[in-house]
Parts: C-alpha cells; structure tokens; sequence
C-alpha cells in the first residue's frame, strides 16, 4: 500500500455521475485514500465518499434530480436560478438526504474542497472539520458554476466555482507531498477544450476583474494540467479514470437513462483500473 497516493476528484456538473461510481466502487472495496481534493461537482461526490455514504451521491445526481427537477428553466423564474442551490446545499444535506457529519468529520483522512476567490482570481484549498453549515457552504461555493449560480459568500470572502481557478487539482496535491495520484476525470481521453479564450457577456462580474480575467483564460489553464496529466501518467506517477465511450452527457443533463449509464461506466472504469494496477490502491483498514 502506498500511503502516499491521493485522490483528485474533477468536476463537470452532471458529468460527475461518472465519478459518484468509481466512488460506489472504491467503498464497495474498502479502498480509501488518506487525501481527498475535490473540486466543484468532484466536491459534491467528494464529501459523500469521504462520509462513506455508499450511493448518496448516485441517489443525489439521478433519483432525486428525477424527483425534484433541481435544474430547470422553472427555477430560474421563481428563484433567479437555474438551478436550486438552496436545495441542494440545505434540503438535500440536513433534511432529504442527510449527509452522515458525524462519519464525515471523525474521517481521519484529509478531505480539500476548492473554491475560487472572485476579488483575487485565486483558488481557494478549503476544509471543515466541526461546522455543518461551513461544510454545506463550502461545497455550494466550490459548486457556484459561473453565469449560471449566484456568487456565494464565504468566510466574507465572494465565491465561485473552484474549476475557473483550479479545475484538476494536481499541483496542489502534489505540494502537499502526495507523490501518486488518483484522478477521476469527466472526460475522455485526449479531450481538450478550444484554444481560445472563453467568451462570456461582459456585465458578467464587472465588479471582480481578477475573475474575469481568469474565466477568459479558462480553457488555455485546463489544457495545460490536461497536458502535465498525460505526461505524470505516462511515467506511471498519475493514474487515470476517465470514460471510455464517448461521453453523452452535459454539464445540465437531464436524462436519467443517460445519467444512470454513465454512473455504471463509471462503476466499470473504477473496477478495470483498480483489478489493472492494484498496488495504487489503499485498502481501509
């Protein structure tokens, strides 16, 4: 067993069903990584492995998105927003589908959720270890995808989605002194997004320039870590979970056949990767 294996978690909005089955297949084998970093949709199934709530985020993303329509154009009529954060970040964690704090919190390892800081243009390492309500916070804040959500206040500080700033965590990780990594991407193999800057209206955080600045320039910071990912695992540092057939799923998907088809690919990729190179794998004792 390497201790000193992490686990990045990246985000994706509905794409993260993938990751919730790799994760369902992690606890149904009792591997469990002593360092956890999630960002955004990868934060979402992140605080729920590291609860061990084997098929809370799955419930999350495809029985409860089939009952209550959390995305949807009603909402941004009566609430402002597309989707329904308060539901999400309140309703689900302390009353429809209650987050295990008390499991999560005595977790001895280490659980980062990323966040990005609209004033500084910063990512943002962020973790709780006591406080429910920070908790549920953070995750909303590390979740705020930008021109969609509402900016969320944090700590005083105005918050957005921890992928503008940093979408796949590694250099983080690896500053923390995790040698090996474990990354559940949402996309497939060789997937770059377009090499130009990223077009947003330009009312959009007029108030925060540093954020600005950092969502135009979104695309050219994910392919880079996309680029040092393929060559870590090249030379057998990274280890990589990503789908293998081609992703069919949006960032607001709403099928629910769809999404339940690639929360079981991702169950698989977890299975194939894990039986391929079991020494990267730490059991939980």
């Amino acid at each position: 067993m390497n201790t000193k294996t992490g686990l990045v978690l990246e985000g994706g909005g509905m794409r993260g069903t993938f990751t919730a089955g790799a994760l369902d297949y992690f606890m149904d084998n009792n591997i469990s990584f002593p360092y956890t970093i999630g960002v955004s949709a990868g934060a979402c199934n992140g605080v729920s492995y590291s609860a061990r709530q084997r098929g809370r985020a799955r419930a999350c993303n495809i029985d409860l998105y089939d009952k209550y329509k959390y995305i949807s154009v009603k909402n941004l009529i009566l609430k402002q927003n597309l989707i329904d954060y308060k539901l999400l970040f309140n309703d689900f964690p302390e009353k429809i589908i209650p987050l295990d704090y008390e499991a999560f919190f005595s977790n001895k390892n280490r659980t980062i959720f990323v966040a990005s800081n609209c004033e500084t243009g910063e990512a943002e390492y962020l973790e709780e270890h006591e406080n429910p309500q920070r908790l549920n916070k953070i995750v909303q804040a590390s979740s705020s995808l930008p021109c969609v959500a509402d900016i969320t206040e944090l700590d005083g500080k105005p918050m957005l989605d921890g992928g503008i700033c940093d979408a796949i965590p590694v250099e983080k990780a690896l500053s923390d002194g995790y040698e090996k990594l474990v990354i559940i991407l949402t996309r497939n193999k060789n997937y770059r997004k377009s090499n130009k800057e990223m077009w947003f209206p330009s009312f959009f955080y007029k108030k925060y320039p540093k954020i600005q600045k950092r969502l135009k320039n979104k695309n050219f910071d994910y392919n880079k870590v996309l680029d040092f990912i393929d060559e870590q695992e090249k030379k057998g540092q990274f280890l990589v979970i990503r789908p293998i057939e081609k992703i069919k799923v949006s960032r607001l998907e709403k099928d629910i056949e769809k999404l339940e088809e690639l929360y079981q690919q991702g169950y698989e990729c977890a299975r194939m990767i894990v039986e391929a190179h079991p020494d990267f794998f730490p059991k939980q004792e």
